[in-house]
């Protein structure tokens, strides 16, 4: 191997390495981000997985001076209209409407207030803007990103920014809140997961697992086969123990996860099933910052 190589191949690894601290360091920002476009906390952390394997896998075509955080948004970006794209609930929107009820100056005190009650909306309602205006609110109001680099990862300009950004507020205000108060009861399965994890029962446990069960977690590459999920279970007895209880976040039902003695909830679990047998487990205990804001319901 050349000097020069040696050098590049150091570069790259420096790059590298400079990239997965960034990307790390941008993960709960880049999933409020997604979370709120695609409307799902749970929906917006399996767009951060798909974009992360693709950060990787085109990592060497970023130019050596490139600032990496705009381009981290621009690929989460990216997937998360793809994602909406094939739920086919994208919804376009010309320019010419967005100006014709904007008004671009209007910026003043009120500003703070809402920014501050942008935040408290349920992800759900962000499903009621067109794509534009979800991103201009969402990048603004939640995440208080410049116009101007608004501007740049949506490929507008500030005006059009701005003109998104009014309507979208305004559409925002108007979207009643609704929200069923009961949950319904949890199901048999994940009743019977939460009390034998409760009782420590690992063996019954890794009886519930379908042979080619998956396990996904953040930060984490994933897993399948009954053998190596198994061990999941290993894990969580080593670890300080752990109560779950039934929940339903989005419609799904999730395994809310608190520390012993009991605790607020700090993450989620969510199981999906074949028959009686698990088939994936996602388990967010690195990626706690997947249930801020989410609209959790303690099941009846």
């Amino acid at each position: 191997m050349t000097e020069d190589a040696a050098l590049e191949g150091e570069e790259k690894k420096t790059r590298l390495a400079a990239l997965a601290s960034e990307a790390d360091t941008l993960r709960p920002e880049l999933h409020r981000y997604a979370a709120r476009l695609v409307g799902s906390v749970i929906d917006g952390e399996d767009v951060i997985q798909d974009a992360f394997a693709r950060v990787f896998a085109t990592a060497g075509s970023i130019p050596p001076d490139a600032p990496l955080r705009p381009w981290l948004f621009r690929i989460v970006h990216n997937r998360a209209i793809d994602a909406l794209r094939q739920r086919s609930m994208r919804r376009a929107e010309p320019l010419e409407t967005a100006f014709d009820l904007a008004d671009i100056g209007a910026a003043g005190p009120e500003d703070a207030l809402i920014r501050q009650d942008t935040v408290l909306i349920a992800l759900s309602h962000f499903a009621e803007l067109p794509v534009p205006q979800r991103s201009a609110v969402i990048l603004k109001d939640v995440l208080g990103e410049s116009l101007a680099d608004i501007a740049a990862l949506l490929d507008l300009s500030i005006d059009a920014v701005k003109a998104h950004l009014s309507r979208g507020r305004a559409r925002l205000r108007a979207v009643p809140g609704m929200r069923s108060e009961v949950a319904p009861p949890p199901s048999p399965e994940v009743l019977n997961f939460a009390a034998l994890f409760n009782a420590r029962d690992w063996d019954a446990l890794r009886r519930m697992l379908a042979d080619d069960v998956r396990l996904r977690q953040a930060r984490r590459p994933e897993i399948s086969g009954a053998a190596d999920v198994g061990r999941f279970f290993t894990y969580y007895a080593e670890y300080p123990p752990v109560r779950l209880e039934p929940a339903w976040l989005e419609g799904r039902e999730i395994l809310l996860v608190s520390t012993e003695p009991a605790d607020s909830p700090s993450y989620f679990m969510l199981l999906e099933w074949r028959g009686q047998k698990i088939s994936l487990i996602r388990d967010h205990r690195y990626a706690t910052y997947v249930i801020d804001g989410a609209d959790v319901m303690p099941a009846a």
